[in-house]
């Protein structure tokens, strides 16, 4: 493993919301806390990369834009002193009506669907003002490896001169929707100019590519024991070399 870096990716942060992807503040509070105690420091992603960066990176990642990363999670890091990192799709911040993709879909409609609120971008750009990296998550959530090179090159390439119009800055990172990415999305994020690329591999390839750097996904309902060993080093270490 190139050094102790340990990328965390979460989405939602509610009290009630019962979905895979969204975690009680309490539990996304004391998970954070747990890596801070072991010696991490919370960084953004870019500084993760720097040379200069602390030999315990910890990198907390957002995707998607919910309101509760802002009203939710924003106030639980702010506390900690932990700057996060947020993915976000382009064509969805600032829209009135809840977000829509393969997989949140079915919360759209019900008691849940304040849940799917995006983010504003002058709320995005409060959270940038405030030290977070702000990241692309794609114009609308696709499969990307799934679609064609034009298509691709307009996901990629448009969602960053958005995100750039918005805030002021071009981001620097992109998170790959569903974490799916192979070597095609991956050298076609670099030609965007985006200097780094997270996904979510099932087995973490070996050696360094900053374009498909992985992180530990974090749902709910997996308790302490299985968040403590998917984040140890050992077991990183272990998915690493399952690849070789």
């Amino acid at each position: 493993m190139r050094d102790d870096t340990l990328i965390l990716c979460y989405h939602a942060v509610s009290e009630s919301w019962p979905a895979d992807l969204s975690l009680p503040p309490a539990d996304f509070e004391r998970q954070i806390r747990a890596k801070l105690a072991a010696g991490y420091t919370g960084v953004t992603l870019a500084r993760s990369q720097a040379g200069d960066r602390p030999a315990r990176c910890l990198v907390v990642t957002f995707d998607d834009g919910y309101l509760s990363t802002l009203t939710i999670g924003a106030p639980i890091l702010e506390r900690l002193g932990v700057p996060a990192t947020l993915f976000v799709p382009s064509d969805y911040m600032g829209r009135d009506e809840p977000m829509a993709w393969p997989g949140i879909e079915r919360w759209g409609d019900g008691p849940h669907r304040g849940e799917l609120t995006p983010l504003s971008w002058g709320e995005v750009g409060e959270l940038a003002r405030a030290g977070w990296e702000i990241g692309s998550h794609t114009c609308s959530h696709p499969r990307l490896t799934q679609l064609s090179d034009e298509d691709l090159a307009r996901e990629l390439h448009d969602s960053r001169a958005r995100i750039g119009a918005e805030l002021g800055r071009e981001p620097v990172s992109i998170a790959y929707p569903y974490g799916d990415v192979d070597a095609r999305v991956a050298a076609a994020a670099a030609a965007c100019g985006y200097a780094f690329g997270v996904g979510l591999p099932a087995r973490w390839a070996p050696g360094f590519d900053r374009m498909q750097l992985p992180r530990v996904g974090v749902y709910n309902g997996q308790g302490r024991l299985k968040f403590a060993l998917k984040t140890s080093r050992r077991v990183r270490r272990a998915r690493q070399l399952a690849r070789r």
